[in-house]
């Protein structure tokens, strides 16, 4: 993908994001958005808490894991293994939240953690399938040229799965960012604490205002790691 269609898509992007921040201006006026200002602004820093320490700690097991269960010694448990993965997806969000107050307590910790088995299953299972998807022609290829196991995996397997591995990142990102206004529930701050009042109070332009927040949040990371995929793998779609 050249730069130019590139910065056309961002600008279109960015064009979007102003339609929508200028249609809630208008939709929940001025005042609201000028009285919610600092509230928007802590909430989204809390909000971004969660999701980027959640994720750094799902990317950091769940990469090592899906290439781990794609060598050919773990293949015939892996599937077995993915349920255990799934965990986080198969349990409803809520049970995992309280499951993980019982054990951690009430705050940011226990959100991460429920957030951390949310985001868990999509990443594992795209590097496996992408790990699992590279061409044995080129895997002959590496094994030719007398490439150990270490040096195939850097430089042959995991820069073409990359595009696969990076899907499951902006899946489970997504994910994520979805459910961490419920860790509102659990005493941990995020767009959840506009959520639920305004549901409770009956109060709709604090609820708009905060499903509005994360929507846009959540918009916003998948189009930041969309363009970072298109930067350093020029040849993806994605």
């Amino acid at each position: 993908m050249n730069d130019t269609t590139l910065l056309k898509r961002a600008g279109l992007a960015v064009l979007f994001i102003a339609a929508v921040l200028a249609l809630l201006a208008w939709g929940l006026g001025p005042d609201t958005l000028r009285a919610r200002r600092v509230d928007l602004i802590y909430l989204g820093q809390q909000h971004l808490l969660l999701v980027s320490g959640s994720m750094l700690a799902a990317l950091l097991v769940g990469i090592p894991s899906g290439i781990l269960l794609s060598r050919p010694f773990a293949r015939r448990w892996a599937e077995y293994a993915m349920q255990i993965f799934n965990i986080g997806n198969t349990v409803p969000p809520l049970a995992v939240l309280a499951l993980a107050m019982v054990i951690v307590g009430i705050g940011d910790r226990p959100a991460m953690v429920a957030l951390f088995f949310a985001s868990l299953l999509p990443i594992v299972r795209n590097t496996y399938s992408g790990l699992n998807a590279v061409p044995g022609a080129l895997l002959e290829a590496a094994n030719g040229i007398g490439m150990t196991k270490m040096q195939r995996l850097w430089q042959v397997e995991l820069p073409n799965a990359s595009p696969v591995i990076f899907s499951g990142v902006r899946i489970a990102t997504a994910i994520n960012v979805g459910t961490a206004p419920l860790a509102f529930l659990i005493g941990a701050s995020s767009y959840g604490e506009l959520i639920f009042p305004g549901i409770y109070l009956n109060d709709f332009p604090t609820l708009i205002l905060g499903a509005a927040a994360t929507a846009l949040f959540a918009l916003i990371l998948d189009l930041l790691l969309a363009g970072f995929a298109r930067l350093i793998l020029p040849h993806t779609a994605a």
